[in-house]
């Protein structure tokens, strides 16, 4: 009797675990029939917005046989370039060092066998940022004018990026409803409410790059045109729906 019973429970289990017995199945009727008729819609927006800031990564690299006559040129240079930047920009300028490398030169046989180092290349890179765009291309000259030869970067961006951000979601938004509403309406159907809402986007600042290696100084200052930046925002937005 008592094997009896277990293989009665057991097979009881497994309809249960199965749906047989109706409880997984009248639970996703029920989840199913409880989801209200929806509709989904994408849309996009794209604000542009003048950039009020300026990055610059200005570098000094130096080549010596020695790897102390490569780091001492190099911070010689380096002071004169930061001393020529602090006079353009005042004393407040910002002005932080991003990246700094002292490595060898290897010379390797053409017939095979252990390299040989040659001499010493030192780099040591500072990143500038300011406000004021209209600097931009006397901060270059300053630069190079003064040892720098290499400008590894340029970007424009925005300060206050949120706002520009808010305005393309608030834009993308409008969009989202409005197709929803059209659908809905050609459809003979009633937009009800909101069920869900996703939004993505991303910002395009606008990258300059300048020559890498500047072997003399310009005679004429350097133009620069900071363009514009473009911030796009894309909404996804699901509505019920109804007769």
């Amino acid at each position: 009797m008592v094997k009896i019973a277990a293989r009665i429970i057991l097979a009881l289990l497994i309809l249960s675990e199965s749906g047989l017995l109706g409880g997984k199945a009248s639970a996703q009727e029920k989840s199913s029939k409880d989801s209200p008729p929806s509709i989904t819609v994408t849309a996009e927006a794209t604000v542009k917005a003048s950039p009020d800031q300026a990055q610059i990564d200005i570098g000094v690299v130096t080549q010596a046989a020695t790897a102390q006559a490569a780091a001492t040129q190099n911070a010689q240079k380096l002071d004169a370039t930061i001393s020529a930047l602090r006079r353009a920009l005042g004393s407040g300028a910002d002005i932080k060092t991003v990246n700094y490398s002292l490595t060898p030169n290897y010379r390797y046989p053409r017939e095979g066998g252990q390299p040989t180092i040659e001499g010493y290349n030192a780099s040591n890179t500072v990143q500038v940022k300011t406000s004021d765009l209209a600097q931009v291309g006397k901060i270059i000259d300053a630069a190079t004018g003064s040892g720098a030869n290499n400008i590894q970067s340029l970007q424009f961006s925005l300060k206050d990026e949120q706002a520009v951000r808010a305005q393309a979601l608030r834009e993308a938004s409008l969009k989202a409803k409005a197709k929803a509403d059209a659908i809905a309406s050609a459809l003979n159907l009633k937009v009800l409410r909101v069920l869900h809402v996703e939004e993505s986007g991303q910002i395009r600042p606008v990258p300059m790059y300048a020559r890498a290696e500047m072997a003399q100084v310009a005679q004429a200052p350097t133009p620069i045109e900071p363009g514009t930046i473009e911030v796009q925002s894309m909404v996804t937005l699901t509505v019920e729906i109804a007769q």
